[in-house]
């Protein structure tokens, strides 16, 4: 009897390309949604999100807990390279090849036997997680269930090194990579923020933030919402008046403002916007 083919056998081989001045690039629905655990301690607790029509449920298992907000630098890695390929006219897909050294790298982490630990416990949660979403969907009522990861596997080399990776990406999430639309550059600098909700809060501005001439601004609580994080609110909110006395986020500058008994985060781009094409401040208080 014939054996059956496996999803390894009917994908080509895709080799991360050499490594260079490649934009990171990041899919703009895990910019805008709870997809990432913001801490580093193992969460089990699952992220649930639902508002505007979209819902979002991930979960992990108790060995690995869920995929953290810098296990998703991998993910970064992943998209940066399939469509820097693309633009070079040459086929991806998701099954890629890669070796340890090159993603860590391109994210901008140390090459030590902890590192490379680290990422392959980032590769084990990236697998584990399981996601149930509504986006992307024709209704809210039908959902897509992946994992990050479908499979990943170790090449041997030297002990305690591999010599490379294979990986198998979720084509919900291949599927985003390749949409034009839907996919932003980051700055080289977001590699080097370390903490969860300043990692978070980087991506979410960096999807809305554009180049309005008076920014966009958030209800605090909607924000607070968004972020699927554990912290109390009020813990929550001193971790963002935090952020705006350290302006960190590379790119823009951030706000406190108040309207009544609302708080609302406002941010605007360090660029200097174009007054003939930009709108007037824009209020995001729905997704």
């Amino acid at each position: 009897m014939t054996k059956p083919l496996t999803e390894r056998d009917q994908l080509m081989l895709f080799r991360a390309l050499p490594g260079g001045d490649m934009a990171a690039r990041d899919a703009q629905d895990l910019m805008a949604y709870p997809f990432f655990s913001l801490s580093k301690s193992r969460r089990v607790v699952p992220i649930r999100f639902e508002a505007g029509g979209v819902t979002l449920t991930v979960e992990g298992v108790p060995e690995h807990g869920i995929a953290t907000i810098w296990d998703a630098d991998v993910l970064i890695w992943a998209a940066s390279h399939i469509v820097q390929a693309r633009d070079q006219g040459l086929r991806t897909s998701r099954l890629m090849a890669t070796t340890p050294h090159e993603i860590l790298s391109f994210v901008q982490r140390g090459t030590s036997s902890k590192d490379y630990r680290m990422l392959k416990s980032a590769l084990d949660r990236l697998q584990s997680t399981t996601v149930a979403t509504s986006i992307r969907q024709s209704t809210a009522r039908r959902l897509h269930r992946f994992s990050w990861i479908n499979e990943w596997k170790e090449l041997p080399g030297r002990p305690g090194r591999s010599s490379g990776i294979e990986m198998i990406l979720a084509d919900w999430f291949y599927a985003a990579v390749l949409e034009d639309a839907l996919v932003l550059t980051l700055d080289p600098g977001y590699f080097k923020l370390t903490g969860g909700i300043e990692r978070w809060l980087y991506r979410l501005v960096r999807k809305h933030g554009g180049r309005q001439v008076e920014g966009w601004r958030f209800n605090l609580r909607h924000l607070y919402l968004k972020s699927g994080s554990l912290q109390r609110y009020a813990d929550f909110t001193v971790q963002l008046r935090r952020l705006v006395h350290r302006q960190s986020l590379p790119g823009y500058w951030l706000s406190l403002e108040h309207m009544g008994n609302t708080q609302w985060l406002r941010f605007r781009s360090w660029a200097q916007p174009d007054l003939s094409t930009d709108t007037c401040a824009n209020v995001v208080d729905e997704l």
